[in-house]
C-alpha cells in the first residue's frame, strides 16, 4: 500500500488547480463586426472574481478556432470532463489536432496539494497527470497557449481576443481600467479568475454521490454495491483502497477516493494517439516530456497521478493514454494484467507477450508488480473472479454526483 501522509500536509485550496484542457467542440465565433452576445447568465452566489472566471471557462472566442473553451471537453453534464471517448481530445487553429492525453475530469481536484515529495520520498500531489503544474492559475496558463489546444500564439493573443469579448468591461471593473494594457498582468488575472470560480462552485465539489449519502446514513447500498465496496476494500483483493481511499479523514471529511501520489500500471500502447506512430516516442509522466524538472529521476519514468474515482462511471475514456474506454475492462486489467497479459498486449513475432509495451524496455521495472493485485504471474488466479469485477463496477456508479434517492 501507498504511504499515507498527514492531512496536515495538504496545502490551502488556493494553490490548486483545475485541468483546463482544451478540445475540439461546437459553436461559432462572431466577425470583428457582428453585435456583441450578452453575457451569459453565471451563479449569483459567486464572487464577482469567480462570474468572470465562469464566464471565462465557457467562452470560445478565447481560442484560436473560436470553437473551444475550457467547458467544451470539461463539460458539467459528464462530471467536467469529455462527452466524447476520443483518447485525446482535439484541438488547434482549426480544431483537427490530436492531443497527447486523455483530458480528465475537473472535479475534486479543490483539496489536491501541490506538488511535494513525502519523508520517504513518494512523489505527491500536483495537478496535471505528472503533477507540474502547483496551482490553479499556472496550470491554466498551458491550455490557452498549447499547439494542440486552444492553440493563441502568445498570451498578448489571448488578451486581444479578451478586449472583444462582451463581459470585457466587467473584466476591467474587477482589475482595473487600465488592466488590458498589459499582457502579462491581464493573463494572469484571467487565470487568477478561473481558480477563483473552480474553488467557488461547489458544482465542482459537491459530494452529494449515493456513497456519500450511505456514508451520512441516509441512503443505503444494495447487495451487489455492498459487495464491491468490501471487495474494494479488501486488501487481499481489489486493494483499490491502496491508493483510493474511501473512508471519512480524521476530522470527519468525505474520503476523495485519491491518496495524491503517482504509480507506473503499464498501461498497454494506444494506436489512435497519433503521436504513437513514431516508435520512439513515449510519455513518461513524471520525468517527461511534458515535465522537465524530474527528467533525471528515471526511477519515476511511467509514474501518473492517482486520480480520484469519483464520477469514474461517467467517463468513457481511462488511464493518460485513453487506452480504455469501458470501466469494466479496467477494473479487468487492473486483476489480469499480470495473469492474463496476451488479454492487454500484443504479441510478437516470437511468440511473446510485449508486456509494458507503452514504455521502453529500460523503464519496464518501473511498474509496481509487487502491491496487490499486481503481484500474480500467469497460471495464477486473478485477485477477483468476473462476477467480482462486476461487483466492483457497480460499486464505483456509487460515486457518480447528484444521486437522488426514490421518493
Amino acid at each position: 500500500m501507498r504511504t499515507q501522509y498527514s492531512r496536515a500536509l495538504l496545502l490551502p485550496a488556493a494553490l490548486l488547480l483545475a485541468s483546463l484542457a482544451a478540445c475540439s467542440g461546437g459553436g461559432g465565433s462572431s466577425s470583428p463586426t457582428a453585435p456583441s452576445p450578452a453575457p451569459p447568465v453565471v451563479e449569483a452566489g459567486l464572487s464577482q472574481t469567480a462570474k468572470l472566471g465562469e464566464l471565462i471557462f465557457k467562452d470560445q472566442s478565447l481560442s484560436a478556432s473560436g470553437k473551444q473553451s475550457c467547458a467544451t471537453c470539461h463539460s458539467p453534464d459528464r462530471a467536467h470532463g469529455p462527452t466524447n471517448n476520443l483518447s485525446a481530445q482535439l484541438g488547434g487553429a482549426n480544431g483537427d489536432v490530436q492531443g497527447f492525453r486523455a483530458a480528465p475530469s475537473l472535479r475534486y481536484l479543490n483539496q489536491n496539494p501541490a506538488f511535494f515529495f513525502a519523508k520517504d520520498g513518494t512523489p505527491t500531489g500536483g495537478i496535471d497527470r505528472d503533477g507540474r503544474a502547483q496551482s490553479l492559475a499556472e496550470q491554466a496558463e498551458r491550455p490557452f497557449l498549447a499547439p494542440h489546444e486552444m492553440a493563441n500564439v502568445s498570451k498578448q493573443d489571448v488578451i486581444d481576443k479578451l478586449k472583444k469579448a462582451p463581459y470585457v468591461e466587467q473584466f476591467r471593473a474587477q482589475f482595473g481600467a487600465a488592466i488590458l494594457d498589459n499582457a502579462e498582468q491581464a493573463f494572469s488575472r484571467m487565470t487568477f479568475a478561473l481558480q477563483t470560480y473552480q474553488l467557488e462552485d461547489t458544482e465542482f465539489h459537491p459530494f452529494d454521490s449515493k456513497y456519500d449519502q450511505f456514508l451520512a446514513g441516509k441512503v443505503k447500498l444494495s447487495d451487489q454495491e455492498l459487495r464491491g465496496l468490501a471487495l474494494f476494500n479488501d486488501p487481499a483483493k481489489g486493494n483499490c483502497i491502496g491508493c483510493h481511499t474511501s473512508a471519512r479523514g480524521a476530522n470527519g471529511a468525505p474520503p476523495l477516493f485519491t491518496d495524491f501520489t503517482f504509480d507506473n500500471l503499464g498501461v498497454p500502447r494506444n494506436k489512435k494517439l497519433a503521436a504513437t506512430a513514431d516508435p520512439a516516442y513515449f510519455d513518461l509522466g513524471l520525468c517527461g516530456p511534458d515535465r522537465t524538472d524530474l527528467a533525471a529521476r528515471t526511477d519515476l519514468c511511467g509514474a501518473f497521478k492517482v486520480p480520484t474515482l469519483r464520477n469514474v462511471a461517467t467517463r468513457q475514456t481511462f488511464f493518460h493514454n485513453g487506452a480504455f474506454d469501458n470501466l469494466k475492462d479496467v477494473v479487468a486489467f487492473y486483476v489480469r494484467r499480470d495473469t492474463n497479459p496476451e488479454e492487454w498486449y500484443p504479441t510478437g513475432a516470437d511468440g511473446v507477450v510485449q508486456k509494458f509495451n507503452d514504455l521502453p524496455p529500460e523503464y519496464r521495472k518501473n511498474v509496481n508488480t509487487t502491491e496487490v493485485p499486481y503481484n500474480r504471474q500467469p497460471g495464477m488466479a486473478p485477485a477477483l473472479s468476473p462476477s467480482e469485477i462486476d461487483d466492483v463496477v457497480t460499486f464505483l456508479g456509487t460515486l457518480t454526483d447528484g444521486y437522488k434517492s426514490n421518493p
